[in-house]
């Protein structure tokens, strides 16, 4: 079944979409009010859809001693309720598991999924061809390049060519976190004639302002983003991107400033220092601060900043006060709480 023409349209024009964190308690259990709570607040912050049981979503929520994946799914679209918002949902694992999870999502209302290929570490083009084909019959595919350091795998461009074309693929999360891997995927958009087809997202957390402004060869955009790093701090995400839109051929200064800040910014709360360990745990210690999250807990005990993260997101915080929401989010919080 395809995505329905508004939304196609809406993801095509670009929105911001929070990969959705998972809010636990100190024992480790899911914390329903405040996972309702982090998604009233995306809302309220005007972001256009929601990607849930993805990375930042921790992907352990899978393992049958948690049992999270429909549960946490579920509780997004029904807090979400009938918001026009584009949901949605991370598949992953070998075809017979990610075909099932794009059941589940089809029958949770969820739009499109964002297909992980990290389980097919060693499979030919061909092989994941057929893979993106079983679960295209199921669910719209958001294609995914995930980067290698955080457990996805190189794909190269003869992969993309192959996959831009399969029926039912409405959008690609560009996350490779390198400019070459970037390109052949813009250049087998462009080559298939699929421009108008495919929206593009980035998910490229150290370029997410340059990939935004950035006319690739071909005519290609990229419309909007699915970003951990937009999890946090979401009503200057969607303020940013708006503005970006109505900017002419001409950039300002400005905005390649605030593209080296977020930039910064980013490095903090991801943590590239320690190849990205930390950065689910930073994404959870900016919601801490704002109150949206109890704790940085994660399913995995061992799991938390590493050395002088810490430090640098306070770095952060202090030199860049205006990418911050926290007035925002204080102003509301009680209510997305309620």
């Amino acid at each position: 079944m395809p995505l329905p023409p508004d939304i196609a349209a809406r993801l095509r024009q670009g929105v911001v979409i929070p990969a959705h964190p998972l809010a636990l308690t100190a024992e480790r259990r899911l914390d329903e009010r405040r996972q309702r709570a982090l998604t009233r607040y995306y809302l309220a912050a005007g972001a256009g859809g929601i990607a849930v049981g993805v990375h930042t979503t921790q992907f352990e929520i899978r393992d049958p001693k948690f049992g999270l994946y429909r549960p946490v799914l579920e509780l997004a679209a029904e807090t979400a309720g009938r918001a026009p918002l584009i949901r949605v949902a991370g598949i992953c694992g070998p075809t017979s598991q990610a075909v099932a999870e794009a059941s589940i999502a089809q029958d949770l209302g969820y739009h499109a999924g964002l297909l992980s290929l990290s389980a097919l570490r060693d499979a030919s083009v061909e092989q994941l061809i057929t893979h993106a084909r079983a679960v295209a019959e199921v669910i719209p595919l958001f294609g995914f390049y995930l980067q290698p350091a955080v457990g996805g795998r190189i794909l190269d461009s003869a992969f993309w060519r192959r996959f831009v074309e399969v029926d039912n693929v409405a959008a690609i999360k560009i996350a490779p976190f390198n400019r070459y891997q970037t390109l052949d995927v813009v250049r087998a958009v462009a080559a298939a004639g699929r421009v108008r087809d495919i929206a593009l997202y980035t998910g490229n957390d150290d370029s997410i302002v340059t990939d935004l402004l950035t006319t690739f060869p071909g005519g290609v955009r990229i419309a909007g983003g699915l970003l951990g790093h937009w999890a946090v701090w979401t009503r200057r995400a969607v303020e940013m991107l708006d503005q970006i839109h109505a900017l002419s051929p001409s950039v300002p200064q400005s905005i390649l400033t605030l593209a080296a800040e977020v930039t910064d910014a980013n490095g903090a709360l991801f943590d590239p220092e320690h190849n990205f360990a930390g950065s689910i745990a930073g994404i959870h210690e900016v919601l801490r601060r704002q109150g949206l999250l109890a704790g940085r807990w994660r399913l995995n005990p061992n799991e938390d900043l590493s050395p002088g993260q810490m430090e640098q997101i306070d770095r952060v915080c202090r030199a860049y006060p205006h990418l911050n929401d926290d007035e925002f989010v204080t102003a509301h919080l009680s209510e997305w709480l309620a």
